[in-house]
């Protein structure tokens, strides 16, 4: 290595042909000055155990493809992570819509929802639905692609060439995308002669794709692909009649609306029509809920409790206040009985595999003197109810309360809908709801907008307003949650009566301007700041809106504040 000598005692090196990374746990490789991240990352003997799908270099997330020019910190990023697994999920979606357009070029296809078993539902425009021979054909055609290890080229394109290519395309909704993008370029990626906007990162190559599959559903299909439990596998698909119900009736909702892609909302928002969307949002929620407390009163001859689950920032809340306003309004009364009341002592609570309380486990719950009370407050007896005390982890003693013949009970909880958690109450004095934000609005049709996305964004806001929690906090409890909503919630979702969506078709133009300080604030270099970054660049995409049009009893005030029912309760007058 060359020296050139200077004053005094100092050197200047000219630089070595080998960079260093360094591993979390401590090992260190040497490789070459200026190789790729995937050619640096093939020496670790994991590298195909979960697939590697990219890595947090020196603090921001890289793709295999980035060059590494100095000594560098690294963090792999595999299928079995959320980055690691969106990664190959964005990069599986480029390869069906190439090989679709291929095979099928006259004929539109959008990513609509996800399928909690690892899957997109495809919705194909056209008048009749795809044969079996048909996606065997596409399946086959994919294969070949990933037989082949094409590149997937990035590309950073000028703002008026991408234009260019999307307007001779006739893709509209891309362009109504890029409309408001305030950057004079945008990134491409390329699979032969298939260019396209995703997103978010990819994989270098075709060959890295080699766990999917393709079902026939309904009037479209469904994208397989591995969770990320078990990235080298393909769970067997769900029955899931309900949730396609929900979401396809939400997605003839927009289509009505003419508000299919956020570029469609910001050119409301331009137009200055925002003020009108809000009101015909709320106006569907506010329909779905005199839908369900119709259902409920003329089943009330046989039903006492009313079960509420759902995911966290759901909106169960302020949807359990909104029902009983509606349910007044009928001629009922309902007694809103809070579950989290009836967790067991502090040392009873069952531990999860790192040694920690698990509160969200069944076994937290005292089942057995929760169904107790419930017969009991139905056949009009007085009953003394417990109050948890979070602070000591005690069951204390609690009010005295009677309910009146006509009376129901609400139960809100995670476990509303577990057979399990009422299994000596008869199931038709129940009625279950599920609640869940159910968006159906994408980017674009083929970048969809995750409604995992959508409920962190609202978490994140309310936790700093009421909780003090900064985004940092909220972000690192994030994927325990998803854990315990994958295990005790999603599998019994289709044992409601009826779901009720939550989701607001404004609401991310909505939150915002409340999110993005919020999370400009996660430090740098933290596991955390990767997907504040995140986050932020994809809130770029939407204009952002004022909260003061939003209705005082919007379930978007859950999280923003400012609710008229934040104080509403109701109590037995016994």
């Amino acid at each position: 290595m060359a020296e050139l000598n200077l004053t005094g005692n100092h050197k200047v090196n000219s630089p070595r042909d080998t960079i260093e990374i360094v591993l979390p746990d401590g090992r260190v490789y040497t490789g070459r000055r200026g190789a790729s991240l995937a050619e640096l990352l093939k020496m670790l003997p994991e590298w195909d155990n979960p697939p590697i799908m990219g890595a947090v270099v020196n603090g921001e997330l890289r793709e295999l493809t980035a060059t590494i020019e100095m000594d560098a910190r690294i963090r792999l990023v595999t299928m079995g992570d959320d980055d690691g697994a969106r990664i190959y999920r964005r990069s599986i979606t480029f390869l069906l819509e190439s090989a679709f357009e291929e095979l099928f070029p006259q004929v539109l296809m959008t990513l609509d929802h996800s399928v909690s078993a690892g899957g997109y539902y495809c919705q194909v425009n056209r008048s009749d639905s795809l044969t079996q021979e048909e996606l065997d054909l596409l399946l086959v055609r994919m294969r070949e692609l990933v037989d082949a290890d094409l590149l997937i080229e990035r590309q950073l394109v000028p703002l008026d060439e991408v234009i260019a290519y999307f307007e001779s395309r006739g893709l509209n909704d891309k362009l109504q995308l890029i409309k408001y993008r305030q950057k004079e370029y945008l990134v491409l990626y390329r699979l032969g002669d298939h260019r396209d906007y995703h997103h978010g990162y990819m994989v270098p190559s075709t060959g890295y794709l080699q766990w999917f599959g393709l079902e026939l559903m309904g009037e479209g299909f469904v994208l397989r692909f591995p969770r990320r439990a078990t990235p080298k596998e393909i769970s067997p698909l769900p029955h899931y009649p309900k949730l396609l119900s929900t979401f396809r009736q939400y997605g003839k909702w927009l289509e009505r609306l003419g508000i299919e892609s956020v570029g469609a909302l910001n050119n409301s928002i331009q137009a200055g029509n925002i003020r009108e969307i809000i009101l015909v949002s709320e106006a569907l929620h506010n329909l779905q809920i005199i839908d369900i407390s119709q259902q409920i009163v003329e089943r009330s001859e046989e039903t006492r409790i009313i079960l509420i689950a759902g995911p966290s920032s759901s909106g169960k809340t302020t949807f359990s206040k909104r029902l009983s306003v509606q349910l007044l309004a009928q001629g009922f009364s309902p007694f809103p009985l809070e579950m989290d009341n009836y967790f067991v002592d502090r040392e009873q609570t069952p531990k999860d595999a790192k040694g920690n309380y698990n509160f969200e486990s069944l076994g937290a719950m005292d089942t057995n003197l929760l169904s107790e009370h419930l017969q009991r407050l139905i056949r009009g007896e007085k009953v003394r109810l417990p109050k948890y005390d979070f602070h000591t982890g005690k069951r204390l003693e609690g009010e005295e309360v009677k309910l009146r013949p006509d009376q129901m009970i609400i139960l809100e909880g995670i476990h509303g809908l577990n057979p399990q958690l009422l299994p000596t109450i008869d199931p038709s004095t129940t009625y279950k709801i599920y609640a869940s934000c159910l968006t159906q609005l994408n980017l674009d049709r083929y970048n969809r907008i995750s409604t995992t996305d959508t409920r962190l964004l609202r978490r994140i806001v309310r936790d700093a307003r009421e909780r003090g929690y900064s985004a940092q906090d909220t972000i690192s409890r994030w994927e325990s949650v998803q854990a315990g909503e994958k295990e005790y919630i999603f599998p019994y979702q289709e044992n409601a009566d009826k779901l009720f969506n939550s989701a607001l078709v404004y609401e991310l133009s909505a939150l915002r301007l409340n999110a993005e300080p919020l999370l400009r604030q996660v430090p740098y270099g933290t596991k955390e700041y990767v997907e504040a970054k995140r986050l932020l660049a994809f809130l770029e995409w939407f204009l952002p809106i004022n909260s003061d049009l939003i209705p005082d009893n919007s379930i978007l005030l859950e999280f923003l504040g400012g609710s008229i029912l934040q104080d509403f309760k109701l109590w037995p007058s016994q």
